[in-house]
């Protein structure tokens, strides 16, 4: 649950600190009092996206941060592992956001620095925003079937059908690959096998390549390895190299060994400077022989070498890129040696994989079938509650003709808010009010089974008649049995019901408008002045005298 939220800078506001309870919170003021910055804050830590304009003007910077508390801290404490940022100790996360007018936005987790990304991630799981335009929601496509698989609980049967379907669907397009891209005609075929004959004359290897660029490079510079490598060997072992001196000090140093022994370590050295310069110059005379490349031998190495950068140039520029062409060159001439039996194995295939994905979609139908029976039921008694008495509303199972990505069948909505009218799709007769009531119906029977823990309604009920907001305000603090609930309303019967009420004022009196927060559950006298207001005139001794009946005792 929501524990606290401090808000600093945003938009009108200053400055407040909040202290939450569990339960139902009601949030009220005067249209244009600037309720949305509650839920603007709320929103920012959520990871919704801001630019800089809702920074209070003035202000270096926009800052929101709050608390949560989870009993069982399991399921974010997983969300945050796999986003590597601090898990929560003793079940409290902290969220920050700060959104600086002249720097980079910043957002913490836990004391550690996060992404906009991780917050919108984490927001999923701990908030969950219903607004104005939420009851239209029901009549997009997908919105009626979602709401029946989270009613009947078939998330797994569904999760199993999917796999199902798109190992099917991948079967078939592979198929449809082989039979139309893959066919290939007799000059295609030939042309393959050329190319494959050129590319297995070379050794794709990163040795073999790495050898006949060298050779290559060797040979196109033959000549001048050749003058170089001799003149090397002549001037370490010809009649004018440094050999013909060498052995001149060689003599020379033998002498002064005869004459002082501690001279021979270093004539030693001196012979066996003598002996690898000897074998230098051999050395260098055997290098120069071997560049001497034949004709014959010349034009394959340079064939093997135009090749080698043709066959490059053509399939991406590396050796991995070359073995791959040659690889997929040869599975198209394997599967053309057995085409029709490929397509056979895979027609057998496709026949195991769609019998297998019918019977899961055929398993979530019966599944769907019987939520869709209780979903009807207590949606329909719950409607009843919000003023329709004779209201008929059926949750209809509509078969598919082919498999679909959700299962064989989709499901559609059924009302009539009169009696005697057969029930008809919302799309085709509901009212924007017929659609808040339908839809605030659904979101009691279903909150139960929402995860979420902090549920927020912003004036979904601003489409319900008065005579009603008793009923719908008790079915928001149903709600907030297993919820946390705030609730944005103009209804007074709706404010009156909730355990906490914060009031929104916009003071307007001096030079520059300032908007406040403050809770006024604990003062009887403010709240019963605020639901009078609600009701229509703060002081009419009817307005209070209504108000006081609206709270009770």
């Amino acid at each position: 649950m929501l524990q606290s939220l401090r808000i600093r800078n945003l938009a009108l506001l200053e400055e407040v600190s909040l202290e939450f309870e569990a339960g139902f919170t009601t949030v009220t003021g005067e249209t244009g009092a600037g309720k949305s910055i509650l839920l603007g804050g709320l929103s920012l830590l959520a990871g919704e996206r801001a630019d800089k304009t809702v920074i209070r003007q003035g202000a270096v910077a926009a800052e929101v941060e709050a608390s949560l508390f989870f009993g069982d801290a399991a399921r974010i404490n997983a969300v945050l592992d796999e986003l590597q940022l601090p898990p929560c100790e003793d079940g409290l996360l902290i969220l920050k956001r700060s959104l600086p007018r002249e720097k980079a936005p910043k957002i913490t987790v836990n004391g550690s620095l996060a992404t906009l990304a991780a917050l919108q991630r984490i927001g999923e799981h701990w908030i969950d925003f219903h607004g104005p335009s939420e009851p239209r929601r029901l009549l997009k496509d997908g919105c009626q079937l979602d709401l029946l698989d989270l009613f009947g609980r078939t998330t797994k049967a569904l999760a199993e059908y999917r796999e199902a379907y798109r190992a099917w669907r991948e079967l078939v397009a592979e198929q449809t690959r082989i039979a139309h891209e893959t066919k290939l005609a007799p000059d295609q075929i030939d042309f393959l096998r050329g190319q494959l004959e050129r590319l297995d004359g070379l050794a794709l290897t990163a040795e073999a390549i790495e050898a006949l660029e060298r050779d290559f490079q060797r040979m196109s510079r033959a000549q001048e390895l050749i003058d170089l490598s001799g003149a090397l060997a002549a001037g370490l072992t010809g009649d004018e190299g440094v050999q013909g001196r060498i052995s001149e000090l060689l003599r020379q140093g033998r002498q002064l060994e005869g004459i002082d022994v501690a001279s021979k370590p270093l004539v030693d050295r001196l012979a066996s400077a003598a002996i690898e310069l000897n074998d230098l110059g051999s050395e260098f005379s055997e290098l120069g022989q071997a560049l001497q490349f034949d004709a014959e031998q010349a034009a394959e190495l340079s064939a093997k070498m135009d090749l080698w950068l043709e066959v490059k140039r053509r399939h991406g520029g590396d050796l991995a890129a070359v073995l791959a062409a040659r690889e997929e060159m040869r599975r198209r001439l394997d599967v053309q040696g057995d085409l029709e039996g490929t397509l056979a194995r895979l027609e057998k295939q496709i026949t195991d994989a769609w019998r297998q994905a019918k019977k899961q979609a055929q398993a979530l139908r019966a599944a769907r079938e019987k939520a869709a029976k209780e979903l009807a039921k207590v949606a329909a008694k719950s409607i009843a509650q919000l003023g329709f008495k004779k209201a008929d509303f059926q949750v209809r199972i509509v078969p598919l003709a082919e498999l679909a990505p959700a299962g064989d069948c989709g499901v559609e909505f059924l009302f009539s808010p009169n009696v005697g009218e057969a029930p008809l799709p919302l799309s085709r007769i509901a009212s924007s009010g017929e659609l808040a009531r339908v839809m605030l119906a659904l979101k009691t029977v279903l909150a139960d089974l929402d995860e979420v823990p902090v549920l927020v309604f912003d004036e979904v009920d601003a489409n319900v008649g008065g005579e009603i907001g008793r009923v719908v305000g008790a079915q928001m603090a149903g709600i907030a049995k297993s919820h946390q609930v705030l609730c944005v309303t103009h209804l007074p019967q709706v404010a009156a019901l909730a355990t906490c009420h914060l009031v929104v004022n916009k003071d307007q009196s001096k030079e520059r408008a300032v908007v406040s927060i403050r809770p006024i559950q604990a003062n009887r006298k403010q709240r019963v002045a605020e639901l009078a207001r609600m009701l229509g005139d703060s002081k009419a001794k009817s307005a209070l005298a209504h108000a006081e009946e609206l709270l009770g005792k």
